[in-house]
């Protein structure tokens, strides 16, 4: 059900989900429920230096994050403190589910990134994903994610990221 106007700025709790266990739980600012896409804002939830050896998550940085219903991705938008673009961080994901202050989100192992400035565009965790083993128990969910990575990097190689979280 979206929110209406009154309920933007509550807090919410993001849930991502992984195996069917709660990977991570951390509180978020509403920003917009249009009944289709919701948009939260969160600081790094991981408390300390994540570095990936392309980009580095850090206390401090924040995240404005995009989950969608009826789409198998989300896209996070990281800025360091300062306000300045690192890039975007895409997490293959079934549809989201929102419902009183829970957004649950259940991620299926394939990821993307996106730099600032465009130059670096990269599939991560394909490796998992095989091991998964989710192409045997859920093929469709299993096309379904492929699919949205497939997507996810073709938006971020043609400039299509504007025009989706716009």
């Amino acid at each position: 059900m979206p929110a209406n106007s009154d309920d933007d700025g509550r807090q919410v709790d993001v849930i991502l989900v992984k195996g069917g266990r709660t990977k991570i739980r951390y509180p978020a600012e509403l920003l917009q429920d249009d009944g289709t896409r919701i948009v939260v804002r969160a600081d790094f939830a991981g408390g300390t230096v994540r570095d990936f050896g392309f980009v580095r998550f850090e206390p401090g940085d924040v995240f404005t994050e995009y989950y969608w219903r009826d789409r198998w991705y989300a896209v996070m938008e990281v800025r360091d403190p300062a306000g300045t673009l690192k890039g975007w961080y895409c997490d293959v994901a079934r549809p989201a589910t929102f419902s009183g202050t829970e957004l649950v989100v259940e991620d299926l192992d394939l990821d993307l990134w996106r730099s600032a400035d465009g130059t670096d565009v990269r599939r991560l965790d394909e490796d998992e994903f095989e091991e998964s083993g989710l192409r045997e128990s859920d093929p469709q969910a299993a096309a379904a994610a492929e699919a949205a990575l497939d997507e996810l990097e073709a938006l971020a190689r043609d400039g299509g990221f504007d025009a989706l979280l716009g």
